[in-house]
């Protein structure tokens, strides 16, 4: 759904509260924000660690850290729990944040054409965003570097690495996506706006190569077939936009700068 033509929802600095500050992404879209201007506050359900605290899960201290707040960047995902939570989060969050102008949410390529639980929630997620009560804008994105390097570090530890070397993504720097959210926090809703992906399309065994040659560690890796719709939509690429390859930094470049355990 997309916001009426008129006049600016968000004024050119303002007041912008970040769901999911503390995080990756977070780390990187606060400054950015600061940097443009913005007075920022970023919710946290430990104290300390943002400047409001709050829960997103049951809504405690919610209504005090959006109120005021110009433009609300939900960022934040229940990840370790597959994102059980994130429609709870969603409303809870739409439910305090209705004096605010505009609200910008991440995301992720291909929710709509995998059918992954994760990221059926998270189209759940756009849809409640969508038809909230607050003008929205709705960036999806592909897979941050770190994400992946997560993954190949745990692969390091083991002699033979299991993988299914035919799926497909399009890794991009967390901070480029921050950088494409700090645009978007400025401007007017837009309902959801282009996908923005990495600068290559790379299989799985493409990335555990380029990853073992950077950090010259000689793990064999063996192709495992994974049946199902989940898996033929990553061998496929639907959760990648070549078309919307906006990212710069490389796969191959992340991976010689991405320091080694112990150094």
């Amino acid at each position: 759904m997309r916001a009426p033509i008129g006049a600016p929802y968000a004024p050119a600095v303002a007041t912008v509260l970040v769901t999911g500050g503390t995080g990756t992404l977070g780390r990187e879209l606060v400054p950015q924000l600061r940097r443009a201007g913005h007075e920022v506050r970023v919710l946290s359900r430990r104290p300390g660690a943002g400047t409001h605290v709050g829960d997103l899960t049951t809504g405690q201290g919610l209504g005090d850290a959006c109120e005021g707040a110009d433009v609300v960047v939900h960022a934040a995902s229940d990840t370790h729990r597959m994102g059980r939570a994130d429609e709870r989060q969603a409303a809870n969050l739409l439910a305090s944040a209705g004096g605010a102008g505009h609200l910008v949410y991440l995301s992720i390529v291909g929710v709509d054409r995998i059918p992954y639980g994760y990221y059926r929630r998270k189209l759940a997620c756009e849809r409640l965003v969508a038809e909230g009560p607050v003008p929205s804008t709705v960036l999806r994105a592909t897979q941050f570097h770190q994400l992946l390097a997560g993954a190949m570090r745990l692969l390091d530890r083991l002699p033979v690495a299991p993988l299914p070397l035919a799926f497909r993504f399009q890794p991009i720097a967390a901070g480029e996506v921050a950088a494409r959210l700090a645009g978007l926090a400025g401007a007017d809703p837009a309902g959801r706006v282009d996908d923005l992906g990495g600068p290559e399309v790379l299989t799985l065994g493409e990335l555990a190569r380029v990853w073992r040659s950077a950090r010259g560690r000689p793990v064999r890796v063996v192709d495992v077939p994974v049946p199902g719709e989940v898996a033929r939509g990553f061998r496929q690429g639907r959760n990648t936009c070549p078309d919307h390859a906006a990212g710069e930094e490389t796969w191959e470049r992340f991976a010689a700068s991405y320091p080694v355990a112990g150094t």
